[in-house]
């Protein structure tokens, strides 16, 4: 089985709506800004927390993140 880093649209969107820099959400995420611009690029995969901060961070689902669905609105949490 062959493992290949995958790209996510809404993510870069997101950051660019919100006037975020890929160095303000790399330091969000307690990574270098060179990770954080490798996860955009597809180059790394974004680790589950990284997305899971990522969702909460901009008030959206993990699906909205990934590109599953349209919708951007969170579940609720339990």
């Amino acid at each position: 089985m062959r493992y290949e880093p995958m790209k996510f649209e809404n993510i870069r969107s997101l950051r660019i709506d919100g006037g975020y820099t890929q160095a303000q959400i790399a330091e969000y995420l307690n990574v270098k800004q060179n990770t954080y611009s490798q996860y955009e690029i597809g180059t790394l995969n974004y680790p589950i927390d990284v997305l899971m901060k990522l969702a909460d961070f901009y008030g959206v689902s993990v699906d909205y993140l990934l590109g599953r669905t349209g919708v951007s609105t969170p579940y609720p949490k339990k």
